[in-house]
């Protein structure tokens, strides 16, 4: 079994809020952005420049340094830029401090242990996700952490689930790929011929139920378990 690790058994969404909370706090020309706006458009540099980091043109430090300095200077423009680097190293700060799973994360992990393999699929960096594992309580569980950093590729490419099948020892049809990212982990599974369990904790319309399983949340845990193990 395959699962994805931000949003899905690491919850990224409300720990980057938290930390967005605390730097717009202290920065005032954020504060010209209702927090819902900041998070919007912090995403989306963050994905923006990610991609870099993912090409290995960029360091994730750097990259988070830039993502203030665009955000800052959108706020207040030049007058914003210049506390870029300070800005970037309170978010960090409090992104660590704020880390949290999924709810129900581990005693599905924990449940599930006992009955199949499990794998971690995600298109970050090794030390970050490794990192957040331990401090969550669930590297010990998990029996293959696959990140696109140290493969070279990415989900959704089938290559990426492959390496993981392989570190398994698993075929494609007798493995399960839970994802909150219909693009990366649904289809992603899809090439390759393995059954995709869909979590859509926002409530969002499914693309085609034919494609994956849906499920809500991860708990109550004997629950999820069923759904995701059944066939």
């Amino acid at each position: 079994m395959l699962f994805d690790l931000d949003d899905t058994l690491f919850d990224h969404r409300a720990t980057s809020r938290a930390a967005l909370g605390e730097v717009r706090g202290r920065f005032g020309s954020l504060q010209r952005l209702s927090l819902d706006e900041l998070e919007r458009r912090n995403t989306a540099v963050l994905e923006e420049l990610h991609r870099g980091v993912m090409a290995g043109g960029v360091s994730v430090d750097d990259a988070r340094e830039e993502r203030f300095r665009r955000l800052l200077g959108e706020a207040a423009g030049n007058a914003g830029v210049v506390h870029a680097r300070d800005a970037a190293a309170l978010y960090r700060d409090a992104y660590l401090r704020a880390r949290r799973p999924v709810p129900g994360a581990r005693a599905l992990l924990e449940a599930l242990r006992s009955r199949v393999r499990l794998g971690i699929v995600s298109n970050n960096v090794l030390s970050e996700q490794e990192d957040k594992l331990e401090q969550l309580g669930m590297r010990g569980l998990i029996d293959a952490l696959i990140v696109s950093a140290e493969e070279g590729v990415s989900k959704p490419e089938p290559a990426i689930f492959r390496v993981a099948l392989e570190r398994l020892g698993a075929a494609a049809d007798e493995t399960v790929m839970v994802g909150d990212n219909w693009a990366s982990d649904v289809l992603g599974a899809a090439k390759v011929g393995m059954r995709a369990v869909w979590l859509n904790r926002r409530g969002e319309a499914c693309p085609n139920p034919s494609m994956a399983t849906e499920i809500r949340a991860l708990e109550p845990t004997a629950a999820v378990a069923g759904v995701i193990l059944s066939r």
